[in-house]
This record gives structure tokens, sequence and C-alpha cells, in this order.
């Protein structure tokens, strides 16, 4: 894993409580910071497993398909690229989804850790940090990965499942961009933990929110915009 960058952020960061929080965390986003899969690597070994020979070559053939739609969409907006990626999960079960979860950690996710992930992960712990992964991925394609660094909680989209199967729909708030900044800030306000004392890390510029909703943020791997973000 190569350059991490301090982020210089506004002189007004976000206001601290009146009564001073006591505790820290350090907010790691995944792809792209952690690991080098995306969400539609994760959507692609569910779609290849999925169980019958048709419905394979049904979810492989409109993946194909959609990837250039998913390229430009996750440029423009990330909550609409959610929105329209997660539609492709409809009619999935849940038992499979499930089932498939800790095999796609296995073959997919595991292998693309970057090499000093870990490393940050055992920083932070040092450091007397609460480790919080914060994802737009959904929560059960998360957790084997969040217990395999050892976080201690996982912030993650969450898919609707109505009768036992997915609808494509996910339950708000989705988790991307500033939505994540969002979401970071009302957990530490609901677990007694200063945003001032606080970490993030990511690799993209968009989280640039999520990144200036703490006192110490990071650049892990940063794209371009980032990247001139960083060193403004």
């Amino acid at each position: 894993m190569k350059h991490e960058h301090p982020v210089k952020t506004d002189a007004d960061k976000p206001a601290e409580p009146t009564r001073r929080a006591q505790g820290k965390a350090a907010f790691f986003d995944v792809d792209g910071t952690l690991i080098s899969t995306n969400v539609v690597h994760a959507y692609g070994y569910y779609a290849m497993n999925e169980g019958s020979y048709a419905g394979i070559a049904r979810r492989t053939l409109q993946t194909m398909a959609n990837l250039p739609v998913f390229g430009v969409l996750n440029l423009i907006d990330r909550k609409i690229f959610n929105e329209y990626f997660y539609r492709q999960y409809e009619g999935l079960t849940e038992d499979r989804l499930l089932t498939l979860n800790e095999d796609l950690f296995n073959d997919v996710i595991k292998p693309a850790i970057f090499p000093r992930a870990q490393d940050l992960i055992d920083q932070a712990r040092r450091a007397g940090c609460k480790v919080v992964l914060v994802s737009g991925a959904l929560d059960f394609t998360m957790t084997p990965l969040s217990r395999h660094l050892g976080a201690d909680d996982l912030i993650a989209n969450r898919m609707q499942f109505v009768g036992g199967k997915a609808t494509g729909k996910v339950i708000p708030p989705i988790i991307e961009g500033a939505n994540k900044a969002d979401v970071i800030r009302e957990y530490c306000e609901k677990h007694d933990i200063s945003l001032m004392k606080s970490f993030a890390y990511s690799d993209s510029a968009s989280d640039y929110a999520m990144l200036t909703a703490v006192g110490r943020p990071t650049a892990v791997n940063p794209d371009l915009r980032l990247r001139a973000l960083a060193r403004s």
C-alpha cells in the first residue's frame, strides 16, 4: 500500500458537543483503501454462483452489458450509481447470499487485501482508536473482512429482503459520498467519540466529506483528485 498523505482541511471543523467526547475512532473506507476489489467484483461472484445455469447466464450477460453504465454513473454520482447498481441483486435469495459471503471473502476479497492494510488497522488500535469500517458495499459482503481485520464495528449498506429474496433496494441511508460523513458524525455522537480526535482513511475524492469530518484525515492510495486536494 502506497501514497499516504495527510489531508489539509478547512479551519472550521465540525463543532464538538458542549460536553467533551472522550473516545476516538479510526474510520476506514474499504474499496481502494484496504482492498483492491470493489462492489462490482462482489456482485459478479454472487451472480456466477447463483445456482442455476440459466440464472448465471442471464446475470452474467446483464452485468457485462451494464459495465459501461456503472462506470459513467460512478463518475457522475455515487448515490445514483448505488441505487442503480444494487437493483442487479433483485431476486437473489438471502440464504444463498449469506452462504456465499464466506466463499467470496476467501476466493476474492482476502487475496485482494493490500499488504499494509493490517498495519494501518494495528496502528489505529495502538493509538487507542475504535476501528470502524465504512463501506458502500453490502453488510453481509463486508462482515468476513471486518472480522478478519479485527475491526470493532462495520457501517455498510443493507439490502432489503422480502420473502427471503432481495428487492434490489438498499435500506436508507445509502452509505456513499457525503452520507458517509453524516453517518460518521451520528456514530461519534452515539458512542461518545470525539470527531476532532478521530482519524479517517480513504483513497477517493468522493470521500472528501468523510475525510474532512474528522480531525485527522489521511489519503491512502489517493486517486488524482484526492491527491490534488491533499496537496492544496
